[in-house]
């Protein structure tokens, strides 16, 4: 495996690895704050970020390189409101938008076309991500301030995650 593909492919482990504790660390603050839904929803892309981790690793061993894992600095615990749960998510989105840009930059640098059509999962799967976060910014500066409204929307953000497991399980 080219070293500089090798090198931000572990890179990139690294930032998926952090992106499943940063998430489960808003899980477990919304949980705390009697956002079931919204703690499970958090939840499930904690685990989602974990199998795109995993997905990399996989792949730099299978194709002769060695998959570093990576300690992680310890995320965020403390959390201001809902509202700034998910505009760090959807600014932590972003940021991850930005290194599997940088990523394909590198393999199209290295010639490197095998990772560069495996990286593609990964730029739809931003592509997703980015969208969805935009989504549940969207209903949350509809809320605003509404109590009920935000009883809704937890239990919405609940009943997707439920759909989410549903569908990754058959």
């Amino acid at each position: 495996m080219n070293i500089k593909v090798e090198k931000a492919l572990n890179k990139q482990v690294e930032k998926e690895a952090s992106s499943s504790q940063f998430y489960l660390s808003m899980a477990s603050w919304a949980e705390n704050q009697g956002l079931n839904g919204t703690a499970k929803f958090l939840y499930t892309h904690s685990d989602e970020e974990r199998f795109h981790m995993l997905k990399l690793v996989k792949f730099i061993n299978e194709r002769g390189g060695t998959a570093i894992i990576p300690n992680v600095e310890a995320p965020k615990k403390n959390f201001k409101s809902i509202e700034n749960v998910f505009q760090l998510l959807l600014n932590h989105e972003l940021a991850v938008t930005e290194c599997i840009n940088q990523l394909v930059d590198v393999c199209l640098q290295e010639k490197d076309y095998t990772t560069h059509n495996f990286i593609q999962w990964y730029v739809s799967e931003q592509l997703e991500e980015e969208a969805l976060a935009r989504t549940i910014m969207d209903k949350i500066n509809l809320i605003g301030k509404d109590k009920g409204g935000l009883y809704l929307f937890d239990r919405d953000l609940e009943n997707a995650s439920i759909q989410i497991e549903k569908t990754t399980v058959n």
